[in-house]
């Protein structure tokens, strides 16, 4: 039998694996029959019957498991109406909007197609905070499952609405009228993922020209999906090509944007929540990201005269800051935008509609709107997790920049005056994560060198 040769990895971002390898039906299965038991006990009833709505992104092993995790939830009771392939915000806004009592997304996000995964959702289309989640992952694990009788078994149902519903609820929130009269042409990769529909109804009534790159959801990525600059070349060129006003990139499940200028220059997924920010934030109001994202936030933020709440990595920690301090928006630094109007999740269409809206009222281009913001050098490094580096984080960043500013909600995060670094360990990937963020890049990644040297890492 052939060692497994990526682990099951199980986190506040719910259950990834690899297809066939670590992750198979069964493990779906058992994560969603120990997810529905665990909605029966917040409801504080055994014999209740949740109602669970569930999608997936376009990967080709999202139907298989589509249906294992609908297997799973039909075996304790639930009710089930699969909703096909959706966006994980389109999932959690038609949850609400169906009134259900929880959600899940068949998605493994920017991973690489070889990776699937379960992402489980409250009714409030938040992912269960960690305590939560802990509860689920021990089910799991102990395989603990509340399995009914063929009388209670609740029908599988389909609903196909959810990208309309998903627009309406953004276009709620946004000067249509005004993006019309703008007439910007925007540039579009929807990498062949889930979000190419929802984005194209958006633009329609947003009345934006499009140039729309691999929209259908064929799951076959044309080029590594996490929209990274390496990865969005061809994104780039095409947006120069095309003399377009804006060139946006979606994530396979479309929860993250990241974004090109009107030069064709990667602006990059730091600039989403800033930007978004800078539009929407008003003195007074609060925000919050979590512990890796961009200072930019903060300059934003004093200059409207509002606040930012940091919290650790994970958009349920994220969306609990915000809902904790009434918070008007957040994210995180990945591309992923919430705006507390629409849901507290991650939405690239919300991203979409507000920089399209920023665009068409301040009638100027997006170069000059992000020559506002003050600047700095982020640089995010990852090393392969082996074993018993993560218990070294924390004894030995605290040894060598004990006397500095730290922050350990997550991981350990080390502040000076005008610079930062983050390590942590990811919820998602077997890799650590050094983030750093400077004046230049070379200051940037000297922060960077020194974590590796303080941990005996090569240097880069």
């Amino acid at each position: 039998m052939c060692a497994k040769k990526a682990p099951l990895m199980l986190s506040v971002s719910g259950m990834r694996g690899w297809v066939g390898d670590s992750l198979t039906p069964i493990e779906v299965i058992r994560y969603a029959a120990a997810f529905g038991s665990w909605l029966k006990e917040s409801l504080g009833n055994k014999d209740a019957a949740p109602h669970v709505v569930i999608g997936r992104d376009s990967r080709p092993s999202g139907e298989m498991f589509e249906s294992a995790a609908s297997a799973g939830l039909a075996s304790v009771g639930c009710k089930v109406t699969k909703l096909g392939i959706a966006s994980t915000p389109g999932v959690a806004i038609m949850g609400k909007h169906l009134k259900a009592d929880g959600g899940v997304v068949v998605t493994a996000s920017h991973n690489p197609i070889i990776w699937n995964g379960f992402k489980a959702l409250r009714s409030d289309g938040v992912a269960p905070p960690v305590d939560q989640a802990n509860v689920i992952i021990e089910k799991f694990k102990k395989n603990e499952a509340d399995y009914v009788g063929v009388e209670k078994l609740q029908p599988i149902c389909e609903d196909k609405t959810t990208a309309q519903v998903h627009v309406d609820k953004v276009l709620q929130h946004i000067d249509v009228e005004a993006v019309k009269a703008a007439k910007l042409h925007a540039v579009v990769d929807s990498v062949h993922g889930a979000g190419g529909e929802e984005a194209k109804i958006l633009f329609d009534a947003l009345g934006v020209q499009i140039t729309h790159l691999y929209a259908e959801p064929t799951g076959q990525f044309p080029h590594v999906p996490e929209p990274t600059q390496e990865n969005l070349v061809e994104l780039a060129k095409v947006v120069k090509k095309e003399d377009a006003d804006i060139g946006f990139a979606q994530d396979p499940d479309a929860d993250r944007l990241a974004v090109v200028d009107n030069n064709g220059k990667y602006i990059g997924e730091e600039y989403t929540l800033a930007l978004c920010a800078k539009h929407v934030l008003r003195e007074g109001d609060s925000s919050a990201a979590n512990l890796s994202t961009s200072r930019m936030l903060d300059d934003i933020a004093k200059a409207a005269g509002a606040s930012v709440i940091r919290s650790a990595v994970g958009e349920a920690n994220v969306a609990s800051a915000m809902k904790a301090n009434n918070a008007i928006v957040g994210g995180e630094g990945n591309g992923g935008i919430i705006w507390s109007k629409v849901i507290h999740v991650r939405d690239s269409l919300v991203g979409i509609a507000l920089l399209c809206e920023m665009l068409a009222q301040r009638k100027t281009t997006l170069d000059k709107i992000v020559e506002e913001i003050p600047s700095y050098a982020i640089v995010k490094d990852k090393v392969d997790l082996e074993s018993g580096m993560g218990e070294k984080i924390m004894p030995t960043m605290l040894d060598v920049f004990g006397d500095q500013k730290i922050d350990i909600q997550d991981g350990v995060r080390v502040d000076w005056e005008n610079k930062w670094v983050h390590v942590r360990t990811s919820n998602t990937e077997p890799i650590m994560r050094i983030i750093a963020e400077a004046s230049s890049d070379n200051e940037a990644v000297d922060l960077i060198n020194q974590v590796r040297e303080a941990l005996k890492l090569p240097t880069i």
